[in-house]
């Protein structure tokens, strides 16, 4: 029960670590990548669907990306979406494909995109302490209701605090990683 207890917890700081990763990666560089358009959806036939399912991605220059429509008439709701996002940039449609020219990031732009991957790492570290959180208390209540001894609740607290301390020294090193990504000239 306990090593369950562990386990479930381990797993789901670990998706959270995936989710921080994931919201890093949209953040928007001064390279262009797919990636940054993994949050942004399409008005396709009345419903919101992914960007990513409506197109392909290339990279042709180091600030361009081409996306190319699987299906020609989304072209316009796709430059509609993509005008709408908060990336900041101005497509062009040539009616087969919509090329995106980023633009060069300023020093305050920079900055901004620190603060906001700073505030994207202090939620995923707040997730993984919920996490814990909901272990220990989990943890307390067999304590509790008899079914393990003290002993081996605290071995298995002292875990838990080992396994916290990792996962979010890993956000920590994915952070400084984005940093010198953003603050890079």
């Amino acid at each position: 029960m306990i090593d369950e207890i562990l386990l479930g917890a381990e797993e789901k700081m670990d998706k959270a670590i995936e989710v921080a990763k994931e919201d890093f990666a949209t953040i928007r560089t001064g390279r262009a990548n797919a990636s940054m358009f993994a949050k942004i959806f399409v008005d396709y036939y009345g419903s919101p669907t992914p960007l990513q399912q409506l197109a392909s991605f290339s990279t042709p220059e180091a600030r361009t990306i081409l996306i190319a429509p699987f299906d020609k008439t989304s072209t316009v709701a796709i430059e509609k979406a993509l005008r709408e996002s908060d990336l900041g940039v101005n497509p062009t449609n040539d009616g087969n494909s919509i090329r995106v020219m980023l633009p060069i990031l300023t020093e305050e732009r920079r900055k901004d995109f620190v603060k906001l991957a700073r505030a994207k790492a202090e939620d995923a570290r707040i997730s993984v302490r919920n996490i814990r959180r909901r272990a220990k208390e989990q943890l307390d209540r067999i304590v509790k209701d008899g079914d393990a001894g003290e002993d081996e609740v605290a071995r298995a607290e002292k875990e838990l605090e080992v396994l916290t301390k990792k996962r979010v020294e890993n956000i920590d090193h994915v952070l400084a990683a984005k940093e010198s990504e953003l603050l890079e000239v």
